[in-house]
């Protein structure tokens, strides 16, 4: 871990609309909450782009010696997960909870790290129950005669601050929601909170009805409980900026008296082919649908390969060319090894070191680029100009040691980014089939050391042996 440098490092804000100098609320310490997935399927390339974009942002605040606690929730109460369990004929846990475990997956392959704290909304429920009894209390919210409760909007007199419009502007565009169900509101602008069951649907008792949880309040609570009252980040897709961050900041602020999130960063929505992708239009791909023919390392790539800020075209060339763009730093790092395992010479030379200190530069133009509101488009290029001196400066003769240092030097940039760029070898079946057959006849021989051996190598390998009556089956782990 790196100490924290002295130049500053800027976030472009959605509420101020400027970039500006991060100063974290605690010094070395960064609270940041991410909006995360509503569990109802597989996750799509959509979902995909804040996850990895977020994942990036947390890498390089560590790399800068940052400890950051990073919260991003799962929604597993909603509309959609309640009507695909009924579709099923299963409790809606059951298909929260499965494709919770995909999702967990998908990310996994991604290389995005596992959150800090993955809450559930579920679980949060009596976090949910205290924010809204106490939102009553201060009259910003109110109970309709069927136990639905409202946040009064107007009540928050910053309402639209994030978002940057207008109450009355809203009002004048907002007549369609006075339908039925809609006419026990006090205003059209008011929200959710609290809402009752309908038949069929999973509840929680409430001072006001049985029933669930409104979508916003969901968030506040989650991110209070395990980042605090006031936290530096919450990020998600622009499309979240509103209602739901917009409805976040009015229900926390309202409750908690005190500024909600000091930075909001969003990333920019994901098109296909130059269009919305939509299930209806034929364009709309899951995680799982790009790993059929793409390393999802791709995909990562092809993802910071823009700045967050701005759309990103999805199409076929484009992730051609983000294949190619990532076999480059593959190969350049297989290279360093081939170079490494013959190298003749331990130490460096003075020419080496001359070299070794150029190298540095790109170092510090990553940084910058980082540093300017996480320019991931730009970070990559420092990452190219890297392997093309690699590429240039580096032979057979090269000492091991300069080998080590540029090698060190790759990989770490690429981690920042969560680019896995030095390939493990995987062992072919008819290799793992060969030594399990050698294990066996050891066992016969009561060669047990040599058995031990085999299945350690194995393992070493992320190969994982069963013993069972029907034989030896092996997994990769």
């Amino acid at each position: 871990m790196r100490c924290m440098k002295e130049e500053n490092m800027k976030i472009y804000n959605t509420l101020s609309k400027k970039k500006e100098e991060f100063i974290p609320i605690e010094e070395g310490k960064v609270k940041m909450y991410v909006c995360g997935p509503t569990v109802y399927n597989l996750i799509h390339i959509g979902n995909a782009r804040p996850m990895i974009v977020f994942d990036t942002v947390r890498r390089y605040m560590e790399h800068k010696g940052y400890e950051v606690n990073y919260v991003s929730n799962f929604t597993d109460v909603d509309d959609k997960i309640i009507k695909k369990a009924i579709e099923e004929g299963v409790d809606a846990s059951v298909i929260s909870e499965r494709y919770i475990a995909e999702c967990k997956k998908d990310m996994e392959a991604m290389n995005v790290k596992a959150a800090t704290t993955h809450p559930k909304a579920t679980e949060e429920i009596c976090g949910m129950l205290d924010m809204i009894g106490t939102l009553i209390e201060k009259g910003h919210a109110y109970v309709a005669a069927d136990g639905t409760v409202y946040f009064r909007t107007r009540s928050f007199k910053e309402y639209g601050k994030l978002s940057h419009k207008n109450l009355d502007d809203l009002q004048g565009g907002n007549r369609s929601l006075l339908v039925t169900g809609e006419d026990q509101k006090e205003d059209s602008l008011d929200f959710v909170l609290w809402k009752p069951k309908k038949e069929g649907e999973p509840y929680w008792e409430s001072p006001w009805c049985n029933g669930r949880p409104g979508w916003h309040i969901e968030c506040s609570v989650m991110s209070k409980k395990y980042l605090g009252e006031e936290i530096d980040i919450h990020a998600g897709g622009e499309d979240l900026v509103f209602p739901h961050h917009e409805n976040e900041i009015a229900q926390s602020e309202a409750a908690n008296g005190k500024q909600f999130a000091k930075y909001w960063m969003h990333n920019a929505f994901l098109n296909i082919d130059n269009k919305k992708m939509s299930k209806s239009a034929g364009n709309f791909f899951t995680v799982r649908d790009i790993s059929e023919k793409y390393d999802l390392q791709v995909l990562r790539f092809f993802m910071l390969s823009a700045h967050y800020r701005s759309q990103l075209n999805f199409s076929a060339d484009l992730m051609e060319a983000a294949a190619n763009g990532y076999e480059r730093i593959v190969t350049s790092v297989s290279n360093l090894n081939y170079l490494l395992e013959n190298a003749a010479s331990a130490t460096m030379n003075e020419e080496e070191k001359a070299l070794l200190k150029e190298a540095e530069d790109f170092v510090t133009k990553f940084d910058e680029a980082m540093d300017d509101d996480f320019n991931t488009a730009d970070a990559i290029s420092a990452i190219f100009e890297l392997v093309k001196f690699i590429n240039t400066n580096t032979s057979a003769e090269s000492s091991k040691e300069f080998l080590e240092a540029l090698k060190a030097e790759i990989i770490m940039l690429s981690d920042i980014c969560g680019l896995i760029v030095e390939k493990k070898e995987e062992m072919l079946d008819a290799d793992i089939e060969a030594l399990i057959a050698e294990r066996q006849a050891a066992r016969k021989e009561k060669n047990f050391a040599r058995a031990d051996e085999i299945r350690d190598e194995l393992l070493s390998k992320g190969i994982i042996l069963e013993d069972t009556r029907e034989g030896v089956k092996w997994k990769r782990a």
